[in-house]
């Protein structure tokens, strides 16, 4: 766009000088002047990527937020339509990024009686709204440095996936406001670490960062990047919510001679990780890794990420885990409906049990089977706002995770173009003259204060439910309506098994998958 800035003020100097012959030049050079100085302004703010982008004409595509749900009642319908997020919520989340006040004029635009709709349960003495938001300890019996996680942080993300910019803004708005970042399966890069914000280092079936010519884990790297004191915790991706079984993908497109550096691959090559890890083939050997991670680690909370399938094959590694006496410090459970830059588009919602059925089946599973209380869930898939976090705990969860809604704080438009290289808000290229547009300082702060406001609005709801501490959300606060007269609670939709219950006498919706599970076979 700047070489059309550049003719139009080459226009409007042309029609200047003929103005001083003739002034009804005027009506011509005073409109250019003030497109470039208004184009001029686009380029110089740092507020909007996409008007540094596409100055003058990024104004027409994204009109300003203030005018955007008039147009859209005007002339397409709701802003509770649309997929994956509506604009109500992409809305909210702009808002909050940008320290704004958000409110709901008028009342909901939601259909409450429609079959499938979700509500809370207020209380009638509800409790005060506590001063600082609440963590969870991250670390069981075998942890030797737990660590306190806030109750939303930063999804699974490589750099590749996002730009350096978009990396940097995240992990410094997670160090300015007490989060942690999950890394992605890419590696750890200098841009994770410049921020100075905490990392959940995620290890993929690449094992990229820490990986031998051939492709295999490489422990000494591995050990040496682990102790950097910006690692808090250690992840191993099994697979992913958006492409369960088919591993990660990062078009040739985006792969620089940067990534290609850092991760140990041929640059301009699309990268696809293994569908499977080669250093274990069954739910022993599994569990036997975990525990070498977190030895080599120095004894940081190592867990395990997942998108959720086969009931009974997790059924196996908790056998895995009671007979080898080892348990992951904490499971992140990934729904179908999560996102990615590029998976093959029948994967999207079609292979992977959505996330409230995969939460609150592993929740059950480590119930059952007595492990619930040295395993922390992690939620991740969809989370947006306070009322998302809210229902994922009473679900099973003990917090959440968020990448989407991040990429909007950071100036994601939801153009859907994460895998061609060519986003308008420089958040998904490698492009440099695209990410240059992302301003590092201004787009960290806005990640901060979209996971604040967002947490802060979780607390007030759970204060309106009358609960002091998220350890007290049960399911049957929760409640759907599955007809037009009747509404039903989470405690009687699903079936919530009693600690232990597994080990003694299986219900009978659960025996068949128990006495199949096998900790020696997948």
């Amino acid at each position: 766009m700047l070489p059309l800035l550049l003719v139009a003020l080459g226009a409007a100097g042309a029609l200047l000088l003929v103005g001083a012959v003739s002034a009804w030049w005027w009506c011509a050079a005073g409109p250019l002047l003030a497109l470039t100085a208004l184009g001029g302004h686009d380029l110089a703010q740092r507020r909007h990527s996409v008007l540094r982008n596409y100055p003058l004409l990024g104004r027409l595509g994204f009109p300003p937020e203030a005018r955007r749900p008039e147009r859209r009642r005007r002339f397409v319908g709701r802003r509770v339509d649309g997929r994956p997020f509506d604009r109500a919520v992409r809305t909210l989340v702009h808002e909050r990024a940008k320290g704004v006040e958000a409110g709901e004029p008028f009342g909901t635009e939601r259909d409450v009686y429609r079959d499938g709709h979700e509500f809370l349960e207020p209380s009638m003495r509800p409790a005060e709204v506590p001063d600082e938001p609440p963590v969870v300890r991250v670390g069981g019996p075998d942890c030797a440095q737990p660590y306190d996680m806030a109750l939303l942080n930063v999804s699974a993300m490589s750099f590749g996936a996002l730009s350096p910019n978009a990396v940097l803004a995240l992990n410094r708005g997670a160090a300015l406001g007490g989060f942690a970042q999950d890394t992605g399966e890419g590696g750890l890069s200098d841009h994770h670490l410049r921020g100075g914000g905490d990392l959940v280092w995620e290890i993929g079936t690449g094992y990229f960062g820490c990986r031998t010519a051939e492709g295999d884990f490489e422990e000494r790297e591995f050990k040496d990047k682990a102790a950097l004191p910006e690692v808090k915790c250690v992840s191993l991706k099994l697979s992913q919510g958006a492409n369960p079984g088919f591993g990660g993908v990062l078009p040739g497109a985006k792969v620089s001679a940067e990534i290609a550096r850092a991760r140990g691959v041929p640059e301009g090559v699309t990268v696809v990780s293994p569908p499977y890890h080669r250093v274990f083939s069954t739910p022993r050997e599994l569990v036997r890794f975990v525990a070498r991670m977190r030895e080599l680690a120095g004894g940081k909370p190592t867990g395990l990420k997942l998108c959720v399938g086969s009931r009974r094959q997790f059924l196996a590694v908790c056998k895995a885990m009671l007979a080898e006496g080892v348990t992951p410090d904490f499971v992140v459970v990934d729904g179908s409906e999560g996102g990615t830059g590029a998976a093959p588009p029948e994967f999207a919602g079609t292979i992977g049990t959505p996330l409230t059925e995969g939460l609150i089946t592993v929740h059950n599973a480590l119930v059952g089977a007595g492990l619930r209380d040295r395993v922390r869930i992690g939620a991740s898939g969809g989370v947006a706002t306070g009322s998302d976090i809210v229902r994922r705990l009473l679900q099973g969860a003990d917090y959440t995770n968020a990448a989407r809604a991040m990429m909007f704080a950071v100036g994601c438009v939801q153009a859907r173009r994460c895998h061609t290289n060519t986003c308008p808000a420089g958040v998904t290229t490698q492009d440099p003259r695209r990410f240059r547009a992302l301003d590092v300082a201004d787009k960290a702060e806005r990640v901060r204060r979209y996971q604040r406001a967002t947490v802060h609005s979780a607390s007030r709801i759970m204060a309106a439910m009358g609960v002091r501490d998220p350890g007290e959300l049960t399911p049957h606060r929760l409640l759907r309506r599955v007809g037009p007269t009747t509404v039903r609670s989470y405690a009687e939709l699903y079936e919530w098994l009693a600690p232990g219950v597994l080990l003694a006498e299986p219900p009978a919706s659960w025996a068949a998958d128990w006495a199949a599970a096998d900790p020696d076979s997948f």
